[in-house]
């Protein structure tokens, strides 16, 4: 099965309701794929993932690099895929391993681990030191374009905009 990339996304919170009420109908998506090693490997969590989503959308529960080495995508052919990954070092973690994409959404990035010292970028991204510099690696040397947008409607911001990149 080859999988049509039409967005990829750094979202902590993963599946929920911008998700799935926003994203999936605007872009068409017929796949899901959550590129989380945590969740990958809790049974639990993958299952409770895949009850959310409405049956007629695929979803695939896979750890990050694994998903960069096996899944087989290209532009404009096979399922419209919405990739998610819960941070931005797992989204630099499968570009390096293989899975190269030329737009990245920042949708919700906070500071779900008591990190001290971010910056604050939009109401809902909220940067450290590390996501930035992994950034303008993806940026200046991947050639990628990152976007914050928490939805669709919403105009995009170009990260070089408001971050020091």
């Amino acid at each position: 099965m080859s999988l049509d990339i039409a967005l990829v996304r750094v979202d902590n919170r993963l599946i929920h309701g911008q998700i799935l009420e926003a994203w999936v109908p605007f872009i068409k998506a017929a796949c899901i794929v959550v590129a989380d090693d945590m969740i990958a490997g809790d049974l639990f969590r993958a299952m409770v993932i895949r009850i959310a989503v409405p049956r007629d959308v695929e979803v695939i529960v896979s750890g990050v690099e694994d998903f960069a080495r096996k899944y087989p995508y290209r532009t404009g052919q096979g399922k419209k895929t919405l990739v998610l990954f819960s941070s931005i070092s797992d989204a630099v973690k499968a570009f390096q391993a293989g899975f190269k994409f030329a737009k990245l959404n920042l949708g919700n990035v906070h500071d779900v681990q008591g990190e001290a010292g971010r910056r604050q970028c939009s109401s809902c991204v909220f940067l450290s030191d590390v996501d930035i510099c992994d950034l303008r690696n993806l940026i200046n040397t991947g050639g990628v374009q990152v976007e914050l947008r928490r939805v669709p409607q919403e105009a995009p911001v170009d990260a070089r905009d408001v971050v020091p990149i």
